[in-house]
């Protein structure tokens, strides 16, 4: 069962397409399921905005991605997540040296340029990996 302290961290570059839909995916389960585990979503080199076709394919799904800001990851605040997820999008090395946790590379397709069909793809796969990521923590 998770704890008090349990917090994951999806990390981006430009915090701009994967690691939003990561996030949302994880607080709508978080938030449905009353898990007690903090989501944090940021980048190491945030862009102006959300790419456009990623609020698309999410708005499909009910996520109103219009207004989320990308922003920077301070490697404090990772300091007290137990997970730290990177993309995919050279991110990696954004842990904090002293930081004892589990990273991860997902390794997944960048939806910047991604026509819809490429993204609807992506953010499915982002769907499942969140999913059994959520579930793995949740069993401990």
């Amino acid at each position: 069962m998770t704890t008090q302290n349990d917090c994951v961290a999806f990390i981006c570059v430009q915090n701009a397409g994967r690691s939003q839909m990561a996030a949302a995916f994880a607080k709508r389960k978080v938030d449905e399921e009353d898990l007690p585990i903090e989501i944090i979503s940021g980048g190491t080199n945030p862009a102006d905005s959300v790419h456009e076709v990623v609020v698309e394919a999410m708005a499909e799904l009910g996520f109103d991605l219009s207004e989320n800001k990308p922003r920077m990851t301070e490697p404090g605040e990772l300091e007290k997540c137990n997970y730290v997820l990177t993309m995919g999008c050279s991110a990696t090395g954004v842990c904090p040296a002293t930081w004892e946790g589990t990273d991860r590379e997902w390794d997944l397709d960048d939806p910047a340029e991604a026509e819809l069909e490429k993204v609807r793809e992506i953010r499915d796969e982002i769907e499942d990996r969140v999913s059994s990521l959520l579930e793995e923590i949740s069993e401990k």
